[in-house]
């Protein structure tokens, strides 16, 4: 018989995964064709045209958040949690045009049981808050056909159940690193970490497992197969990860 662990026993069940913040491993619009709106009234013809031609944002994304995002990057993960304190949230994909970023895709997304922090530490039970490159890949099965460094390996395995009673099993089958605390260019299963053990590592995307993560993001295993087909490490592809009110910053 199967018997549902408290979060704190999951926590210490934790430390023997592979990921997903566990600690045992360091994993860090197309213009329209109607042409240009009119004028509002009373505005002045150039004014309406400059509102036409600024370019698309990143909606929710405040100035703080933006400033920290490279200048190279095309290729953005925007990962919008619900609540500071909520395991859900929103992952979309963006790619930088001529116009601005615009999304291509976005899927339901589980994040850490606990929600987001700006401080993220080892079995804290939440995702960071921050902008990170996406640089490896990995996972038990083989290479879905990504042009990401991609490390097959039998080290991709998640035992046990998670938060929610529900089986573990699969939700490494595909990973991609988010470069939190670890060192880029190596597989997600490398153990440096730059910041100190105490800071956590482990964090990554994965295939979801229908419940709450101890800090990774999780999509749905179609969507992360797609996920890894797109991203292009020739177009610095990052994550924007966070609570809606943070991402705002």
């Amino acid at each position: 018989m199967i018997t549902r662990m408290s979060p704190v026993a999951l926590v210490a069940v934790s430390l023997l995964l592979t990921g997903c913040g566990g600690g045992a491993v360091a994993a860090t619009d197309h213009p329209s064709a109607a042409g240009p709106a009119p004028a509002a009234p009373g505005a002045s013809p150039s004014s309406a045209m400059s509102a036409e031609a600024a370019p698309r944002r990143l909606p929710g994304v405040g100035p703080k958040t933006l400033a920290r995002i490279p200048a190279g990057t095309e290729q953005l993960v925007l990962v919008t949690g619900r609540g500071a304190n909520s395991p859900r949230s929103t992952l979309a994909l963006y790619e930088r045009t001529d116009d601005g970023w615009q999304r291509t895709v976005s899927w339901a997304a589980h994040n850490a049981l606990r929600g987001w922090s700006d401080h993220h530490m080892a079995g804290d039970l939440r995702s960071p808050i921050g902008v990170y490159s996406l640089t490896d890949a990995g996972g038990l099965l083989k290479d879905p056909g990504t042009k990401l460094p991609y490390d097959q390996g039998r080290g991709f395995v998640s035992p046990g159940t998670g938060f929610e009673g529900e089986p573990l099993a699969g939700s490494f089958d595909y990973v991609i690193a988010i470069d939190y605390n670890r060192r880029p260019g190596t597989s997600p299963l490398d153990w440096t970490r730059p910041l100190g053990a105490s800071r956590g590592g482990g964090i990554w995307i994965h295939v979801d497992h229908g419940g709450p993560t101890h800090g990774c993001v999780s999509i749905a295993e179609d969507h992360m197969k797609e996920l890894l087909r797109t991203l292009d490490p020739a177009r610095h592809p990052v994550v924007v990860m966070g609570d809606a009110a943070s991402l705002a910053r």
